[in-house]
C-alpha cells in the first residue's frame, strides 16, 4: 500500500485497509510527531515559566500599589471581602486560613518534617512483654501527602482572596458596583451554575482519584513491603532500586522477566478477549437480524439470559466444570473418551485458551445487542444501491456495513481493548492467574498485569514493587490507547463513510 494516497481513493478502501493505511501512516508520521510533541512540551514549560514570572510580578505590584485593604487581604484572608460587604465569601476565606494555621500548628508541620525519613523511632518489645509502638512509616506517608495537598489547596485559595482584593480595588477606583452575598447566590443558581454542580464532582476526584495515585507513586520509591510493615517495623526510602529491578535483565524468574512474560500475555489476551467478541457478536447480530429468520426474540433472549446471571456464579460454576473431578472430564470418562482426566487449568497453554473461549460465551451478548441497534440504523437504500451496482453479500459486508459499524463502535473498541487489559473478574475466577510457575515472580501461567497486581498486594503485601507494576499498568494503557485513538475511523468525520 502506497505510503500516501489522495483523500478520494482513501474513501475507496474498505474498513481494514483504511485501518491498515492509517496503522502504517501514524508509524511512519511517528518520529516527526514525537518530535513535535517535544517541541510542544518544551513551548509549555517555557509559557508556564512566563506565566509564572508575570503571576508573581503582579503579586509584588498588587502589593505596591495597592490601598490599606488589599495589602492587609495578603494577611488576612477574606479581609476586603469583609470590607465589601461580602460576608459570605470573607467567612469562608477566613476559615479556611484559620483551619490551615490551625492544622500546620498541630500536625501538619510534624507530617512533612517525618516525610524526608519516613520515621526513625522502631517499636519494640519490653522485657515484659509488651510492646511499644514507635513511628508508623504508613501514617507519616499518608498524612504527609494530605497535607501537601491541603497546602496546595491553601495555596490556591490564598491566591483567589488577593486577586478578589485586587478586583475589588480596581472597581473602587472606577466606581463600580461590587457584588453582594445575594448576588453571588444568584450567580452560583444562574450562569455560574456549573460551578456548583461541578464543586463536588472535582472535590471527589483529587480525594479519591489524584491523591491514590500519588501516593502509589510516592509508596513506589519505598521498600514497603511484608518485612517493612508498619507499625512493627519501618519503610523507607529507595529512590529508583524498585524501578532498577524491574528494567533490569536476567533469568525468567526475577521480577523484570515475570513482568514481561505478563505484559505479552496481558496484551495477547486483550487482543483476542476484544476482537473474538466483536466479530463473533456482529457474525450472531447479522445471522439474527437476517430476512427470514424465525423467533428472533427468543434467540436474543436466549443470549441475554447468559447476561443476568452475575458473573461471581457463572465463572465460578464453568471453572469447576472443567475442574479435573468436573461434569467435562467425568463426561469424557463415562463415553470413553479419555483415560485420565484433562488438567485444563494445570496446563498453561490449555489455560490460556480455555479462559479466551469462556470469555467468548460472556462476551458475545454484549456485542450482539449493541450491534444489533447499530444495525437497524444502517440505511437501507445504501444496500440497495450496492444491489443495483452488482455488489455480492461479501462486498457490501466489507463496503457498508464494517466501515459503519467500525465507524459508530470505534470508541467501544478501545475502551473494551483497555477494559480486557484490566479484566480482573474472569481470570480470577477462572483460572484464579494459575497454574503457578516456580520460574515467575509470584505469578501464575494466565495471570495478567492486574491480577498480579493483586497477588502482589493482598497476597505477598510487597506493596513497592505492586506500585510499579500499577505505575507500569498506567503508562502501557495510556500509550496504548494514544496510538489506537490516532487510528479509529471515528476521528473522521461522519461524511468520510459516503
Amino acid at each position: 500500500m502506497a505510503s500516501s494516497i489522495s483523500s478520494q481513493d482513501l474513501l475507496r478502501l474498505n474498513g481494514f485497509q483504511r485501518f491498515g493505511y492509517n496503522f502504517v501512516r501514524f508509524f511512519r508520521l511517528l518520529p516527526s510527531r514525537l518530535w513535535n510533541l517535544i517541541l510542544k512540551i518544551g513551548a509549555f514549560f517555557k509559557m508556564f515559566g512566563i506565566k509564572t514570572g508575570h503571576f508573581f510580578r503582579d503579586l509584588v505590584i498588587n502589593f505596591r500599589d495597592g490601598n490599606w485593604k488589599t495589602r492587609l487581604s495578603y494577611v488576612v484572608m477574606g479581609f476586603s471581602n469583609f470590607a465589601h460587604k461580602q460576608i459570605a465569601r470573607g467567612v469562608l476565606l477566613l476559615a479556611a486560613e484559620v483551619v490551615f494555621i490551625f492544622y500546620m500548628a498541630v500536625a501538619g508541620g510534624y507530617w512533612l518534617s517525618m516525610l524526608p525519613t519516613l520515621g526513625f523511632r522502631k517499636s519494640y518489645q519490653t522485657p515484659d512483654g509488651t510492646w511499644v509502638v514507635g513511628d508508623d512509616s504508613f501514617k507519616i506517608l499518608l498524612y504527609g501527602v494530605l497535607t501537601i495537598f491541603f497546602i496546595v489547596a491553601f495555596i490556591y485559595t490564598w491566591v483567589i482572596s488577593v486577586k478578589q482584593a485586587a478586583i475589588h480595588q480596581k472597581l473602587d477606583e472606577e466606581k463600580k458596583k461590587i457584588a453582594n452575598d445575594k448576588d453571588d447566590l444568584k450567580a452560583l443558581l444562574d450562569h455560574d451554575f456549573y460551578k456548583t454542580l461541578l464543586a463536588l464532582p472535582t472535590v471527589g476526584i483529587i480525594v479519591f482519584t489524584v491523591m491514590p495515585i500519588f501516593f502509589m507513586i510516592l509508596v513506589a520509591f519505598t521498600n514497603y513491603d511484608l518485612n517493612h510493615y508498619p507499625p512493627y517495623n519501618l519503610f523507607g526510602w529507595v529512590g529508583g532500586d524498585n524501578f532498577a529491578k524491574l528494567f533490569s535483565m536476567g533469568s525468567a524468574g526475577n521480577f523484570s522477566g515475570t513482568f514481561g512474560e505478563i505484559l505479552v500475555w496481558t496484551l495477547i489476551w486483550a487482543f483476542f478477549a476484544t476482537f473474538s467478541n466483536y466479530f463473533l457478536g456482529m457474525l450472531v447480530a447479522m445471522l439474527i437480524n437476517r430476512k427470514g429468520i424465525k423467533l428472533k426474540k427468543v434467540w436474543r433472549t436466549i443470549l441475554v439470559l447468559t447476561v443476568t446471571i452475575p458473573q461471581f456464579i457463572s465463572l465460578l460454576y464453568v471453572s469447576r466444570m472443567f475442574g479435573d473431578n468436573g461434569i467435562v472430564n467425568g463426561t469424557l470418562k463415562a463415553l470413553g473418551l479419555i483415560q485420565e482426566p484433562i488438567k485444563f487449568w494445570k496446563d498453561g497453554m490449555l489455560a490460556k485458551v480455555m479462559v479466551i473461549i469462556i470469555n467468548i460465551w460472556i462476551g458475545i451478548p454484549y456485542l450482539m445487542l449493541m450491534i444489533t441497534g447499530i444495525l437497524m440504523n444502517i440505511p437501507a437504500d445504501l444496500y440497495e444501491s450496492a444491489k443495483i451496482d452488482g455488489a455480492n453479500p461479501v462486498q457490501q459486508y466489507f463496503k457498508i456495513t464494517l466501515p459503519y459499524i467500525l465507524f459508530v463502535t470505534g470508541p467501544y473498541l478501545l475502551t473494551s481493548f483497555t477494559g480486557n487489559m484490566n479484566n480482573f473478574n474472569v481470570i480470577f475466577l477462572l483460572s484464579g492467574g494459575g497454574p503457578a510457575d516456580a520460574n515467575m515472580y509470584h505469578a501464575g501461567k494466565t495471570d495478567l498485569l492486574i491480577t498480579w497486581l493483586y497477588s502482589l498486594t493482598a497476597i505477598q503485601q510487597d506493596y513497592a514493587l505492586a506500585s510499579v507494576v500499577g505505575i507500569m499498568v498506567f503508562v502501557v494503557v495510556a500509550l496504548i490507547s494514544l496510538i489506537v485513538y490516532n487510528l479509529l475511523p471515528s476521528n473522521r468525520n461522519e461524511e468520510d463513510l459516503a
